[in-house]
């Protein structure tokens, strides 16, 4: 199944900040530069990038996301536009290219990072920044059925070519694609909330129709989880890794 794509939550992504979510990227932002924000989804990171930044591009290959992203996030420096890293066709050239929670999704990151790399100007910055899920916690233990789900989650990513340990691999990604100066920061979300039963409404019917579990043990996960979220969750830990490198 590698190749293939997923649909991301909406709701998810508009809950997203730079300053909350992207802290590395806040912190190397100036006024003056251009960016290209790669997997911009719906633009809500996008647009706090824009109101530093002297223009900022939003690519997403979902050409629904894009949409929500014109229509909700409108400036004079800021455009977005329908594009796949691997194919993307554009002759300018940034002062700083990013990519938050992309690479995740993507069976050929190393090539996503060299198109990366490409898209930067001479002493540009590239940034990305995702997950190792396989590290993720829940405090307490969460239900045994969402462990079902989780395992499952893991499992069909892996099917797809998804990396499960993206954050720790995207050190040697930045140094193959030639990038100088690479670096790695830990940029944990740590809170008092979970995205997990937005996950198990929006990927969890995906993943039954491709037969990664039933209808039933989404289900069963996704009420143990909406209560447990309610009553029980004290500490969701996401492990991030933001890692930066130099054209």
């Amino acid at each position: 199944m590698p190749g293939q794509t997923h649909t991301a939550d909406a709701r998810v992504l508009n809950q997203r900040t730079l300053e909350k979510d992207h802290k590395r990227l806040a912190a190397l932002l100036r006024p003056g530069v251009s960016v290209v924000d790669i997997g911009c989804g719906t633009g809500a990171i996008t647009a706090g990038i824009a109101r530093v930044a002297a223009r900022v591009v939003g690519v997403d290959r979902d050409a629904g996301l894009i949409a929500q992203a014109r229509a909700s996030h409108t400036a004079a420096n800021l455009s977005f536009m329908e594009g796949d890293v691997l194919a993307l066709d554009l002759e300018e050239r940034f002062d700083i290219v990013n990519a938050a929670r992309v690479l995740q999704w993507i069976a050929d990151p190393g090539t996503a990072v060299r198109r990366m790399a490409e898209l930067a100007k001479p002493g540009g910055i590239v940034i990305a920044l995702d997950y190792n899920h396989a590290e993720n916690r829940l405090e307490p233990a969460p239900p045994p059925e969402f462990d079902v789900f989780y395992q499952a989650f893991l499992d069909w990513r892996a099917g797809h070519g998804w990396d499960n340990c993206m954050g720790d691999h995207l050190l040697g990604l930045f140094a193959a694609a030639g990038l100088e100066g690479v670096s790695s920061t830990v940029e944990d979300e740590v809170t008092e909330t979970s995205l997990w039963p937005h996950v198990l409404e929006s990927l969890g019917p995906q993943m039954v129709m491709e037969g990664a579990l039933s209808e039933v043990e989404r289900m069963e996960a996704l009420e143990g989880m909406r209560e447990y979220c309610a009553t029980a969750l004290r500490v969701q830990t996401l492990t991030l890794r933001a890692v930066t490198g130099l054209r």
